[in-house]
């Protein structure tokens, strides 16, 4: 339960910023103290790893009020050192990687108690049709904004845009200057400024970054956020829209965004300003990943939709036909993530098959219970299904590995499942 006193604050913050939405912000570094400190440490993810200075939640935790009073003290004396911060590497579904950031403990509650005070200030100024790294919206809210705008705004074109290494290459004087537009709080620059420079650890390598905010962390979805509200939402909102013949809508969540406009010719416009408008702000619009797909609503006479498809969100969307014989928007997992999972699959099962039968089962229902929790939406069963299957089998297979003869025949691999009974697919988001 959040503090009293913390709720307050923030509280008085958004009332000030929903009176006076020019005013800017120049003393807030005193609103952080050690209560504030202690619900930011509250809401940090305690499952996660540890940064360079192997500290995890369990040490710090054990002198809880003194550590708290110590970051307290360095943060408001000013002598607060940002730590490196560890990189690691995760697959993407094009081949290339993405890099992580992991923080150190410390940092990671700075930052959560900094990013409180800026959502705080800025949740008032975010439109609706931003949902990434906001409170009570997800993905799937995003998914069926998508869907109900294309319907409401008679979308004919959609402009499915990408932000070539968006979090890599933010220029550092541009998220100032964005910032400095509401906040303009000295120590609290500062601050984000350490957090922006601070050394990047690689292996045996460091290195300092000129550009960019490491992903990772609490403050990096924050700037983020604020910098595409500035660079993409009031662009869009306050310039393009009124320029345009026919209607159209924005839907975006972190960088991740869609445009669909009701008539080709400024879907066409659009994707020429685009670039233009991101290469301002020293940020590129991929050009092979980009395109304006057509995605007009079918007459319901037609046998064919005649439109393209386009990925948002981990689901390919594409018209098709209902039950009942009438055009409506479908979403399926994307090909790539759909061919990840299972292959991730297949290797717990490889890997770990000398494992406790009660240890993989309880896995691999998490697994599929987290699958199912995102990617089980309306039309979107079919592909549900396969992974399940998928499981059954490549379970069957490697269990088979333990026995004598090397192989488990159905039979006996159907009795065996109904006492290690995996998950069946469900559909749990109606989106």
């Amino acid at each position: 339960m959040r503090s009293p006193t913390v709720s307050l604050k923030l509280r008085q913050l958004r009332v000030q910023a929903r009176e006076h939405p020019e005013r800017v912000f120049t003393t807030l570094h005193h609103l952080i103290d050690v209560d504030f400190l202690r619900e930011a440490y509250r809401l940090t993810n305690k499952q996660a790893s540890a940064g360079v200075d192997g500290v995890t939640v369990a040490q710090y935790a054990t002198n809880l009020d003194a550590n708290l009073a110590d970051l307290c003290h360095r943060y408001r004396e000013g002598s607060y050192v940002a730590p490196f911060v560890k990189r690691v590497w995760i697959d993407k579904e094009d081949g290339s990687q993405r890099p992580i950031g992991i923080p150190a403990l410390e940092d990671k509650i700075l930052q959560r108690a900094v990013a409180m005070l800026l959502g705080a200030i800025y949740e008032i100024d975010f439109y609706d049709f931003s949902y990434g790294f906001r409170e009570k919206r997800s993905a799937h809210d995003a998914i069926k904004a998508l869907r109900d705008n294309c319907f409401r705004e008679k979308a004919g074109v959609i402009i499915d845009a990408d932000i070539s290494k968006f979090f890599d290459t933010m220029p550092h004087d541009r998220i100032r200057e964005i910032l400095r537009l509401r906040i303009n709080d000295g120590k609290i620059m500062r601050l984000i400024g350490k957090w922006l420079r601070a050394g990047v650890v690689e292996k045996d390598s460091i290195h300092y970054p000129a550009c960019g905010s490491p992903q990772g962390g609490s403050i990096s979805p924050m700037i983020a956020n604020i910098f595409l509200h500035h660079v993409l939402d009031e662009w869009y909102v306050k310039q393009v829209r009124p320029r345009l013949a026919g209607r159209s809508f924005l839907v975006r969540f972190a960088d991740d965004f869609v445009l669909g406009c009701e008539s080709e010719a400024d879907g066409a416009r659009l994707m020429k300003v685009l670039p233009k408008r991101f290469e301002k702000y020293g940020l590129r619009i991929h050009p092979d990943k980009s395109k304006m797909i057509r995605f007009k609503w079918p007459s319901k006479f037609s046998a064919k939709s005649g439109n393209g498809t386009f990925d948002f969100l981990g689901f390919t969307h594409f018209w098709g036909k209902s039950r009942n014989g009438n055009w409506v928007i479908k979403r399926q997992t994307m090909r790539k993530r759909q061919a990840r999972a299972m292959r991730n699959l297949h290797l717990y099962c490889r890997n770990n098959r000398h494992e406790p039968v009660k240890e993989q089962y309880r896995q691999l229902s998490a697994k599929l219970h987290g699958l199912y929790n995102y990617y089980g939406i309306r039309c979107n069963y079919r592909a549900l299904w396969m992974v399940y299957q998928h499981v059954r089998d490549c379970w069957r297979r490697w269990l088979g590995r333990r026995t004598r003869d090397g192989y488990i025949g159905w039979d006996k691999f159907e009795r065996f499942l109904e006492v290690w009974k995996l998950p069946r697919p469900r559909i749990t988001k109606m989106v």
